[in-house]
């Protein structure tokens, strides 16, 4: 089944274009982080360790780091910035 840009799945959330043709329901997001901080160093080892990282950035340089709410880690190539943008624009809402 393909999905386009902000296409509703159904009951399942919006699904939102994470970069190089993968995509995420935001109703699943928890945080994004940028990679550089601790924190995310730490979630991303540990994601490693358990078997729930997952690579959407297609071998570019990560960008931003995605938590869920099943605890998977997801690493985006697009800013978390780019991501926040995104996420708002789908929500229909103006957030600052």
């Amino acid at each position: 089944m393909n999905f386009k840009h902000g296409q509703r799945a159904k009951n399942r959330g919006t699904l939102v274009h994470i970069g190089y043709g993968n995509f995420l329901n935001w109703n699943r997001v928890v945080a994004i982080l940028a990679p550089e901080t601790a924190p995310a160093k730490r979630l991303r080892a540990e994601a490693v360790a358990s078997g729930r990282l997952l690579i959407a950035n297609a071998g570019r340089r990560t960008k931003a780091v995605i938590i869920t709410d099943s605890n998977h880690v997801i690493l985006a190539a697009l800013a978390a910035t780019v991501l926040r943008e995104r996420l708002v624009a789908e929500a229909g809402g103006s957030e600052k």
